[in-house]
């Protein structure tokens, strides 16, 4: 169990990274240029918000449990994951975008699964 929780830690980990980074570093235009429609229905700041939330939940994930400090971090990171990707899946439900459902709804599965995981199937220091 704790391989596949790492696996699937790490996996979440390099995509929200990946995500954040991208909606931090990009324009909001760029954003909505590149098929981020829904970027339409906010602001710059709450974008770039979303990407910061992204991110440190990406860093929340694997830095804690790496160093042995609150490693209780990591599955109160990946719950947050799972509230992000609710929020997700709500824009994507009203701009009718079912493909983006989709893949929010894996997302939150897998964050799920480390949550569950690590507060209570496999949890570090049992």
């Amino acid at each position: 169990m704790n391989i596949a929780l790492w696996i699937v830690t790490a996996l979440l980990a390099l995509a929200f990274a990946a995500a954040g980074a991208l909606k931090l570093s990009q324009s909001k235009e760029k954003l909505a240029a590149s098929g981020m429609g829904w970027t339409d229905d906010y602001s710059p700041t709450m974008i770039k918000t979303i990407g910061a939330v992204e991110l440190l939940a990406a860093i929340g994930l694997v830095l804690p449990a790496l160093t042995g400090i609150a490693p209780i971090l990591v599955p109160l990171a990946a719950t947050g994951l799972v509230i992000v990707m609710i929020g997700a899946i709500l824009t994507h439900a009203r701009r009718n975008e079912l493909q983006a459902i989709g893949i929010n709804a894996a997302l939150l599965a897998l964050a799920a699964f480390v949550a569950v995981g690590r507060f209570a199937l496999a949890p570090f220091g049992a």
